[in-house]
């Protein structure tokens, strides 16, 4: 068992190493010279990935539920940006009406913190977003597909995980009058009946506490381990980590805590063999992360720096870092989600899925969008005990022991909505009814 296990490991590893380095082949070859010139060159962009085509399915709504949930988690989660003991997110709930399927819902989650530290847009922001200006004009209209959606509210500036919360609903509900799983939807392989996962481990109290808690993780099966670090908190643990552990699948993220002044610091973690360093630099700087990431034999992996498609053509054509984590609700949706994995597959570029504390709901969404083919590197969809002793879904969501999580076959999420479990948590609602 160990030995398979070592294995297994190992190939993630030399995954992750050729990954990398065929990044940095992509990019380096995105830098044409300019035409009778001695100079630098000037940068080719990527072309701007199509919207994926979809199938015509005509859903007329005719009610809309927005909740605002607030749930302990099993344990306070620390990152270098601060430290939480409760996620507060919102559930948008639509019911819809298919002309042969009839009537279907679809459930999303607005995945917005209640505090703007890892993004402007809070639980707050969202809520006043879509109470004031998106949800009341759904009852009533019309969509056949995504694009007609995305379309109607193009006018809202701005407030990408308000949006990413309506448009998942919606998959959800085209999947469920189709009659096929939420993954189909998504554009997902069907071959990816399980997807491998890892587990994000917030800033602990001590070493020993991360050392247990990590050696946890591992005996549940998690492929891959993700810590949080901050200036002053980064080689000790990865060393300490390396020390009792060896070559275990092992990335760090520091969330925009550090400056360029900081490069030899995060230099001495080449000497740990890690899958990257994510989101090491401010998220609106992708030029220091492209003069970073030549300083470092480690892969820079970006996530909040990449808000949208538009901001991922702009860090492949610059180099900004060999990874992307793509998470659907900071991009403003499942659509845009496909389509910066559209383009960071055709440049060879490495995607994987980050988490941000979901409930099942969300988490539902993630394992959907996980089944793409160019997510080659465990994501952040652990388990649902990981952050909850209860979920607001049944079944919960589990991790196998070989650390994989099935991908649901039924037509839509794959998992039943509890409202009882809605209810207990909700601090507000908001319903729209077509007259």
């Amino acid at each position: 068992m160990e030995q398979r296990d070592r294995v297994e490991r190992d190939e993630w590893q030399e995954a992750a190493a050729e990954a990398g380095a065929a990044a940095t082949a992509a990019q380096r070859d995105a830098v044409a010279p300019a035409a009778g010139s001695e100079g630098p060159g000037v940068l080719d962009f990527p072309p701007m990935p199509a919207e994926p085509e979809a199938e015509a399915v005509p859903l007329t709504i005719t009610g809309v539920q927005l909740f605002w949930l607030r749930m302990p988690l099993v344990a306070p989660f620390e990152t270098s940006y601060g430290r939480v003991d409760r996620r507060e997110c919102l559930l948008v709930r639509l019911e819809a009406r298919h002309p042969e399927a009839g009537v279907v819902e679809g459930w999303g989650e607005v995945v917005a913190d209640a505090d703007p530290g890892y993004s402007y847009e809070t639980t707050g922001t969202a809520w006043h977003v879509l109470t004031e200006f998106i949800l009341p004009a759904l009852p009533g209209r019309t969509f056949a597909t995504p694009g007609q959606w995305r379309a109607a509210c193009e006018w809202v500036r701005g407030h990408p995980m308000a949006k990413a919360g309506v448009e998942m609903a919606l998959l959800d509900a085209r999947s469920r009058a189709r009659g096929v799983p939420l993954w189909q939807e998504y554009g997902g392989d069907p071959a990816r009946r399980r997807i491998p996962v890892g587990v994000s481990v917030g800033i602990q109290p001590s070493l020993d506490a991360l050392l247990a808690t990590v050696e946890r993780f591992l005996e549940q099966g998690y492929r891959r381990i993700k810590i949080k670090i901050k200036p002053g908190y980064e080689v000790e643990p990865v060393r300490a980590l390396r020390q009792r552990f060896g070559s275990i699948p092992l990335m760090v993220d520091a969330n925009a805590a550090y400056t360029l002044a900081d490069a030899g610091r995060l230099r001495a973690l080449d000497d740990y063999g890690l899958m990257m360093i994510e989101q090491p630099l401010h998220e609106d700087d992708l030029l220091d992360h492209a003069a970073l990431q030549r300083q470092l034999a480690t892969p820079v992996c970006l996530d909040e720096s990449v808000k949208h498609v538009h901001g991922a053509r702009e860090a492949l054509a610059l180099g900004s870092g060999r990874i992307i984590n793509i998470k659907q609700g900071r991009v403003g949706g499942p659509i845009d989600a496909r389509r910066i994995h559209d383009l960071c597959r055709r440049y060879g570029i490495p995607v994987w899925c980050g988490g941000m504390l979901e409930t099942g709901v969300g988490r539902a969404h993630n394992i959907a969008l996980t089944t793409l083919p160019g997510f080659t590197l465990p994501g952040d969809t652990s388990g649902s005990d990981r952050y909850y002793h209860e979920d607001v879904i049944d079944p919960a969501v589990r991790v196998g022991p070989d650390g994989t999580v099935e991908v649901p076959q039924e037509p839509g999420l794959g998992y039943r909505v509890v409202p009882e479990r809605v209810e207990k948590y909700t601090l507000r609602h908001r319903s729209w009814h077509a007259s």
